[in-house]
């Protein structure tokens, strides 16, 4: 029956619900069909507990390896590294968790989609109840700026005008009536006797019955949909996924190569098989799965002071290899206020200003566009949004009047309204009748200009009423097809005095023109440049629009969007062409005009058949398959529904474009802080590996004990790994293109440099390590001190290399992360303790070194570092020569 009530009578429909329009519901009645009904709330995809939260970041495959890790540890008696282990996999757990609750959290306190009050008749009266209370049957009051509780039947309208955007896409108010829908299959937008939850009203009032609540409405119908969707992984997490199983079976391999080789060389088994153990643990980045977290989550927390929620952290890394933004107009690349950017009267074209009311005509046509109007707009300096309430149109032509120095609020006292005829869009005008206290009466009238220019006689020009000629008729014409043009909203002023005995037949007759008013929704500025420096990144920026094809170039034109070759179309014309003819043009087009969502599934989808990475925004419901299809689903926190927030992976707290592109450069800047610590662990763990690998194959005493490789782990896969983590964003990451969706982590030659570093930590360990004990004849434990020196400061040396992939660590300045400093700093510090604490000292089965030695493992260890500072230093200058030849 749901589907049938816009063809019903208001009175069949009451009758069908049990209900009356005078008196509504009794108190029992209500009672009784909520508990058999329950809540009128949308439900949200069932929500995982917390403990499940926090289990789930222990499925990672690298994550199980170290747990059964653990347990070996154990069984074997290496408690220290098993405790250890089980510190690392802990924090990264909490981590995750602590990052995915709070983000949920803050989703939840940006749900304001359902009205959290209702005013409803019961037991004939008018009371304010929950709107969760409500129920079938319920008779409700809305009036301008109500927020509609739930899918209703109207049963009286006083020009009720409800704005729609949420579900149907309609930039436009709706005006609504209560005549019943013949057409049993008319879409939601033509059924004008209907209201739904999640809209608005923006104009006049109404009463209305409920019939239907909760999953029952239409939103409820599209958010039971959207929760049986699947998502994707995001190309991070499948990255990482697949880093991880490469890295667990090399490290498995090697371990079996090594324990193998030492049985054959008549090994002890137990002996090799904590060889293996050691091995495993130092090949292993344990701290990977943590540090990646911790650098996502530091993004994240950046995010919401720049206004956007991530909702799962991997999506910031999405953003960043973006290569196409399909965007809204209204209200992310526009302010979402109507403007009046100019006023035609007194034969010139003006702005809203205090020197343009100079003019009496001006000021005459200001004051009749503040009578001939119904919003209200509270006193305030600027365009308030938050302090209107009523039609975007006539709060404009209220912030023009104020704009120009004329108060609303004293032309109001000024003049008293007597009658108004409201506007229907049969008639696109409205009228209104005021007498001033002089007691001179006038009608004032807005509306269409082809509507109005028709019906008016006369033209005041600086003060004087001058007959309408032929001219003039042309000249009025001229201007409202030049604003048309302009894509402004063009309405025209007019007045007539009345005398006391005429009817209102007669009220929109013989009009005196004052003159045109036109408006436009303008860019905000920050989106312009954000469209600017999008470009500049390699991203194309397409709007997906509802408006009218004029009004969206002109505002992509503005914005800086269009280019000679790129197209705009509309949702009719993209209706005849084949998915083949989008595919081959879509990447020319820029703007799409007058579309449906299943347009905005269209587009998402044949941009992504090219390989491209999508990001989608949106924010009424009917947004939501298509912010659910694009790999990253961008909603409005201000204007976004809850079906929509549901379905995204980010949602922006300010509605802003320009909040969008500060997120790319932000995955850009994450995901190049990723390749560092990569580039740094994993060199990090080829070197110990190899020093390990190496002494064993050539049949030589461990360089290592376990614990020695566990605390190498410690110092120097934590803070240091940790700080490349927060690295600031390297100089012209907006001006490269984006990078490949299936590009390796490994890309752009970062394995040879990880090869290559590796080999380099693990042969000078290795070389130091035999040197010590044939050449300088120390014993054993003093040569694995000295070992384990080297294997520490090559690494800490190397965190400073990591943060550039193209230049040396002078270049980037040494102190252009602290955290880098202070990281490399305590790990040397945690080093020279557990070499010269005798307590300590005892437990890591170290020796005290001489400075000489010292001497030794820095040469060792920073001997590339050197040889890039003396390269920097002769090379520097005779760079600045070749530059100042260049230029």
């Amino acid at each position: 029956m749901a589907e049938l009530w816009h063809t019903l009578t208001g009175e069949e429909t009451l009758i069908q619900l049990r209900s009356t329009g005078d008196r509504g519901l009794n108190q029992a009645e209500a009672d009784a069909r909520l508990r058999e009904i329950g809540l009128n709330a949308i439900v949200a995809a069932d929500k995982t507990p917390w403990w499940s939260i926090f289990l789930s970041q222990f499925q990672d495959f690298m994550v199980l390896v170290l747990i059964g890790a653990t347990i070996v540890s154990f069984l074997l008696g290496e408690v220290g590294d098993a405790i250890t282990i089980v510190a690392i996999v802990i924090m990264n757990a909490a981590l995750g968790f602590i990052q995915e609750y709070r983000a949920e959290k803050s989703v939840e306190t940006l749900k304001q989609l359902t009205a959290p009050e209702a005013h409803v008749v019961r037991d004939g009266a008018v009371q304010t109840i929950r709107a969760e209370e409500l129920v079938p049957g319920d008779v409700i009051e809305l009036e301008a700026g109500d927020r509609i509780p739930a899918d209703c039947r109207l049963i009286e309208v006083w020009g009720l005008k409800t704005d729609e955007a949420a579900l149907t896409g309609e930039s436009q108010s709706v005006r609504k009536t209560l005549a019943p829908v013949e057409d049993p299959d008319a879409p939601v937008a033509d059924r004008r006797n209907m209201v739904y939850m999640g809209t608005a009203v923006s104009h006049g009032r109404g009463r209305a019955v409920v019939v239907q609540t909760g999953m029952q409405t239409e939103m409820g119908t599209i958010a039971h949909l959207m929760r049986e969707a699947v998502e994707d992984q995001t190309p991070l997490q499948r990255r990482l996924e697949h880093l991880g199983k490469i890295l667990v079976y090399l490290s498995l391999l090697i371990v079996l190569v090594v324990v193998v080789t030492g049985l054959f060389r008549g090994e002890p088994l137990y002996q090799m098989f904590l060889t293996g153990v050691s091995l495993a643990v130092a090949a292993i980045p344990e701290g990977l799965p943590a540090i990646v977290t911790i650098a996502l989550a530091l993004g994240v927390q950046r995010m919401i002071r720049a206004h956007a929620i991530v909702r799962r952290l991997p999506a910031v890394e999405t953003l960043g290899c973006t290569t196409v933004i399909c965007t809204d107009k209204t209200g992310t690349l526009t302010k979402n206020q109507m403007t009046v950017t100019a006023m035609w009267a007194g034969d010139k074209i003006v702005e809203p200003s205090a020197s343009a009311t100079q003019d009496p005509t001006v000021r005459k046509l200001l004051t009749s566009a503040v009578l001939c109007n119904n919003a209200v707009v509270a006193p305030s300096r600027g365009h308030d949004s938050d302090k209107a309430q009523g039609d975007p149109t006539e709060i404009a032509l209220i912030w023009a009047a104020g704009d120009s120095g004329l108060s609303p609020q004293d032309i109001a006292r000024e003049y008293v309204r007597q009658g108004e005829i409201p506007f229907e869009s049969e008639r696109q005008r409205m009228a209104v009748l005021a007498v001033d206290r002089q007691n001179h009466k006038a009608v004032y009238v807005k509306g269409a200009p082809d509507v109005i220019l028709p019906r008016c006689r006369f033209v005041e020009r600086a003060d004087r009423v001058i007959p309408m000629d032929r001219r003039l008729q042309q000249q009025a014409s001229e201007v409202n097809d030049r604003m048309a043009d302009e894509a402004l909203r063009v309405l025209a002023i007019a007045y007539r005095p009345v005398r006391g005995d005429e009817s209102e037949d007669q009220w929109e007759e013989d009009l005196v023109l004052l003159g045109l008013v036109g408006m436009i929704d303008p860019p905000r500025p920050e989106a312009i440049h954000a469209i600017k420096e999008a470009k500049r990144a390699g991203l194309r920026t397409v709007m997906i629009t509802g408006d009218h094809p004029k009004t969206a170039r002109a505002i992509g034109e503005k914005m800086g969007m269009l280019a000679p070759q790129d197209e705009i179309i509309t949702g009719p014309e993209l209706d005849r062409l084949t998915d083949e003819e989008l595919d081959e043009r879509v990447e020319h087009i820029r703007v799409y005009a007058r579309v449906s969502p299943p347009h905005k599934l269209r587009v998402v989808r044949a941009w992504k058949a090219k390989g491209d990475v999508v990001a989608m925004t949106g924010d009424g419901v009917n947004d939501a398959p298509a912010l659910k299809e694009a790999d990253i689903g961008v909603a409005m926190g201000k204007t976004g529904t809850d079906v929509t927030k549901e379905a995204s992976a980010m949602i922006l707290t300010d509605d802003n474009f320009a909040t969008i592109v500060r997120a790319i450069e932000e995955g850009r800047a994450i995901y190049d802080n990723i390749r560092k610590f990569i580039r740094y662990l994993l060199s990090c763990n080829v070197g110990e590996v190899l020093v390990m690998f190496l002494a064993a194959f050539f049949g030589l005493p461990l360089p290592l004990l376990p614990i020695q490789i566990l605390f190498v782990n410690l110092v120097t896969d934590g803070l240091p790994a940790m700080a490349l983590g927060v690295d600031p964003p390297n100089p012209g990451v907006m001006d490269r293109p984006p990078r490949s969706p299936n590009e390796s982590i490994f890309a752009r030659g970062l394995g040879t440099k990880i090869a290559f570093r590796g080999i380099l930590i693990g042969v000078s360990t290795l070389l130091v390590f035999v040197w010590s004990m044939s050449i300088w004849g120390m014993g054993l434990r003093e040569a694995r001190t000295m070992a384990l020196g080297t294997l520490i400061l090559s690494q800490l040396f190397h965190v400073f290399d990591a943060r550039a992939e193209d230049r040396s660590f002078l270049e980037i300045g040494l102190f252009s992360n602290i955290w880098a400093v202070l990281a490399v700093a305590s790990s040397i510090a945690m080093l020279v303790a557990i070499i010269y604490v005798p307590a300590l000292s005892t437990l890591f089965k170290t020796d005290p070194l001489s400075a000489m030695d010292w001497l030794v493992v820095i040469l060792a260890s920073g001997f590339i570092q050197l040889l890039a500072a003396v390269r920097d230093v002769v090379l520097r200058p005779i760079r600045r020569v070749v530059r100042g030849t260049a230029s």
